[in-house]
């Protein structure tokens, strides 16, 4: 793997054992923090103060040995783009003002591409049973609440090391959610969850079972807080695209010039594990991962011309 810039104000020099030590007990007492979090409060899911809040946190524990000035960097750096984010979160609760929820074309199309069947109701009947946990459900939880610390916490790496990358990440993360935000306004979409309720005329048969793998390793509060928060503050119908996907194809995709090509199999497991865990658990349809992919092509391609355009604009300009 190539490795990052190094911002000037990091040693380039392995540190030193004391330090090493300090950072690992550090990271431990966070560690713990965070599991007791989560234990007893839940998931940090919705609410991206609170997420990176705990990032926050950790990169204190990382640097517990610099002064204060330098933890209050990332709030300076972080607090405009998580209000952006909050407003984001906000508005995507309206997105379904203006327009009935699409679902008939989205089952259509599914069964199209796979010959007459939909995915989410022929995994569910082989591999999913009423009343008991099996042990791939644990992942397939993981996996799905991987979606709101992943992205977070790679931003958050790239931010101590490399400001330059940082941005360059953070234009394309933001522009996939604006995509994202009037996709859902103009075109609002049901999930697979939702077109099997019976208000909504039970048109599949299926479950949503995205926090089932909870139980399995006594996570229960953290099971309970998700599905709340999947009822309360999101939006039932802003299933295309599919962020859960865009967000994991986009994770991977900006790391790959950065690697060789035998690692490329390996990274974009991930995505193909989110892609596999949302169509499995009624979160999305297919259809929605595929246009989720075809965004982060297209937020990649413009980024990278605005990008290429900004900087033969400063060449030119001396």
């Amino acid at each position: 793997m190539t490795t990052l810039e190094t911002p000037p104000d990091t040693p380039t020099t392995p540190p030193p054992p004391d330090l090493r030590r300090r950072r690992a007990l550090g990271m431990l007492i966070w560690a713990v923090v965070f599991s007791v979090g989560v234990y007893f409060v839940g998931v940090p899911t919705s609410d991206p103060l609170i997420a990176f809040g705990w990032l926050w946190l950790a990169t204190i524990a990382w640097r517990n040995h610099e002064p204060w000035r330098t933890h209050l960097r990332f709030l300076r750096d972080w607090l405009p783009i998580c209000l952006l984010l909050v407003i984001y979160n906000v508005s995507r609760g309206y997105a379904d003002r203006l327009f009935e929820p699409h679902v008939t074309e989205l089952i259509g199309f599914d069964r199209w591409l796979f010959g007459g069947v939909v995915p989410t109701e022929w995994l569910q009947e082989h591999l999913w049973q009423p009343g008991v946990v099996q042990w791939w459900e644990v992942a397939v939880s993981l996996v799905y609440f991987s979606h709101f610390l992943a992205m977070p916490t790679i931003a958050v790496v790239l931010w101590m090391r490399s400001r330059l990358q940082w941005a360059r990440f953070m234009r394309r993360w933001f522009l996939l959610c604006v995509f994202g935000l009037i996709t859902y306004f103009l075109y609002p979409a049901a999930p697979p969850w939702w077109a099997a309720q019976p208000e909504h005329g039970a048109l599949i048969d299926a479950q949503r079972i995205s926090t089932h793998g909870w139980d399995a390793i006594g996570l229960h509060g953290a099971g309970n807080t998700l599905n709340a928060l999947q009822v309360e503050a999101s939006n039932p119908v802003a299933a295309m695209p599919s962020l859960h996907t865009a967000f994991a194809f986009m994770s991977v995709v900006f790391f790959l010039p950065m690697v060789r090509r035998y690692w490329w199999p390996l990274l974009l497991a991930y995505p193909l594990s989110m892609t596999f865990t949302l169509v499995y658990t009624a979160e999305h349809w297919v259809i929605d991962v595929l246009v989720g992919w075809a965004y982060v092509g297209l937020v990649f391609l413009v980024v990278g011309l605005g990008e290429r355009w900004w900087d033969a604009r400063r060449r030119t300009l001396g």
